[in-house]
Parts: structure tokens; C-alpha cells; sequence
């Protein structure tokens, strides 16, 4: 961020993509905006169609956009390329800058929404299967597994707390972790193992996804023999961690041992007039309703910042 030569820039939204959100939406249409720069998006998870009928559509963001442009919002494509602090990195000087591939965006304040990415399995075909048996959010989509049978890749918290929720709706759930035991808390323990229909598969990992036009199963292969079997299932969802797009802020905002943007419930950084929003921050559920509280909990004080820094 430096200097800014201009105060009357708007908002900042570098990409409307497909399958995206920008946790600020909703805060948009409760506020000016003003000289608000939103600096990127976060994910969303992406739903496709089902072999039982059901279908959700992606989200079309084409309305947003269209939205955008009777709001005060200014919409323009491109990717955050720089960022460079006003007056070091206590934030002393006013004026921030963002140099994108479109340009140079220019404002008082700055809200961080570029979210994070699922960790993938990275085997051949995965990101072809995405929304067609491959998954990363139980909460999401595990509605769509009624009666069917789903494995869940992972030992943590998530993967845990996933395999639970997919116990009350699939048939059978089986849980991959490529070692002899969970790494989530005692608390998800007791339940997993009384579950009638949970299946661990120790020491395992997916070399290979099975398939024709969606998932049909996985191919596990045993950390210790190297030995590989098929595993059948209609749906995989994968919980091997999330990573932070935080790359870009890891000389100037201050960011936890993750990766994330150190940023409390008021959205607010190390910087003063830059906050983060979404799944980009540190916080306790990464979810779409929390990311959109979050957009308008961000635009409150940054329009309380703009008017403590007239």
C-alpha cells in the first residue's frame, strides 16, 4: 500500500467468478461503501449435478455483478499483483494502493476477502470430479448422499466432525487417515467408534480415483505394505486441511502459525484501516453465513475508520 493520489475510488471486486462469493455482498446493500477497496474472494464450495436427481446449480454471480453497478461499488477484474504499506507497517499514512492486472486501485481502506482453499488429494482426475462424487465440505453437499455410501479423507477435527455429520445421512461412511489413529480431539472419538455405520480404513491413502462420467470409488493404498485395494462408494469428501491465500499479505499483516490473518470478531488487522473478512481470518467456523456477517461487520468499521480519519 502507499500513498494514495486519489480518495474517491470506490470498491475494488477482482474477479466475479462462478462458484465464488464475496462475503461484502450483503454488507453492500446496507452501506455506501465508501472509499471501500474489497480486495479479493473467498471460495465457495462447488455443487454439481447427482445421479438421484437432485441438482444445484452453481451460484450465478452474474446478478451480483449487476447489483454492483447500481450500488456505489466499483466491479473491475483482476488479481491482487502488490501491496505496499502507506507509511510502513504501522499504517501511519491514509492512502493504500492495489496493483492488480487490470490497474491501480486506490482508497482509504482495504478488505481482505481472498479466502481459502481446501487442501486437495492431488490424484489424477480430481479436479474433474469436483461437484461429480469428489467433494471438500460435508455440511455442504452431504445432503445429496442419503442412503448412499461416502468415505471421508482425513484425521483432524474437520474430518472427524464431517464423518459424523455424513453417519446421520449416509448408509455407510467409511474414514481414510493415512495413520493408526485420529489426530482430532478425544470428543469425536467415542462417537465415531458407537457409530454403526462409520468404517475407519487405518493407515491408507487415495492413490487413484475410480470413475466413468462421476466417482464409482477410490483406490487405497496401504502406507506400510504399499498394497492397493478398491473401495466402492458413490462420494469422497476430502478434509486434509484448508490453505489461507495469504501469500501475498505475509510481509505486512500479521498472520497466525497457518497462515491466517490475525484478525478478531471486529474483521480488523495489524494494519488500521485494512480488515480481513471470510475464511481468510482466524476464527472458529469457516462457514458462508460467517463470511458474509463478517463482510458487514468489516464495512461497519471501516466506515467508523473513515470517519475517526476524516
Amino acid at each position: 500500500m502507499r500513498q494514495a493520489t486519489q480518495s474517491n475510488i470506490r470498491a475494488f471486486d477482482p474477479r466475479w467468478l462462478n462458484g465464488k462469493r464475496c462475503s461484502l455482498y450483503l454488507a453492500g446493500l446496507c452501506t455506501d461503501l465508501h472509499n471501500v477497496i474489497a480486495a479479493a474472494l473467498d471460495q465457495l464450495p462447488v455443487v454439481g449435478d447427482h445421479e438421484n436427481g437432485s441438482a444445484a446449480s452453481r451460484f450465478a454471480f452474474q446478478p451480483f455483478r449487476d447489483q454492483a453497478h447500481i450500488l456505489p461499488v466499483k466491479a473491475a477484474g483482476g488479481l491482487i499483483k502488490n501491496q505496499y504499506p502507506a507509511a510502513g507497517k504501522d499504517g501511519a499514512g491514509d492512502g493504500k494502493t492495489l496493483e492488480t492486472s487490470e490497474g491501480v486501485f486506490q482508497g482509504r481502506t482495504v478488505v481482505v476477502a481472498t479466502g481459502a482453499s481446501p487442501r486437495n488429494l492431488g490424484v489424477p482426475d480430481e479436479e474433474t470430479l469436483v461437484g461429480k462424487g469428489v467433494h471438500y465440505c460435508a455440511a455442504c453437499d452431504g445432503a445429496f448422499y442419503r442412503g448412499k455410501t461416502v468415505a471421508v479423507v482425513g484425521g483432524g477435527n474437520s474430518a472427524a466432525a464431517d464423518a459424523l455429520t455424513l453417519s446421520r445421512i449416509a448408509k455407510k461412511v467409511y474414514l481414510i487417515h493415512r495413520r493408526d489413529s485420529l489426530r482430532a480431539t478425544k470428543v469425536y472419538h467415542e462417537p465415531l467408534l458407537n457409530a454403526p455405520n462409520v468404517e475407519f480404513c487405518w493407515n491408507s491413502t487415495v492413490s487413484a480415483l475410480l470413475h466413468d462420467s462421476r466417482l464409482t470409488g477410490l483406490r487405497l493404498k496401504d502406507v506400510n505394505t504399499g498394497a492397493e485395494h478398491d473401495l466402492a462408494c458413490d462420494g469422497v469428501f476430502v478434509s486434509v486441511g484448508r490453505a489461507p491465500a495469504t501469500e501475498l499479505f505475509r510481509s505486512e499483516l500479521a498472520l497466525d502459525k497457518s497462515g491466517y490473518i490475525i484478525a478478531d470478531e471486529s474483521t480488523r488487522t495489524s494494519i488500521p484501516g485494512v480488515f480481513a473478512v471470510g475464511d481468510v481470518r482466524t476464527k472458529a467456523l469457516r462457514q458462508v453465513v460467517t463470511a458474509v456477517s463478517d463482510g458487514a461487520v468489516a464495512v461497519h468499521y471501516a466506515e467508523e475508520y473513515l470517519a475517526e480519519n476524516r
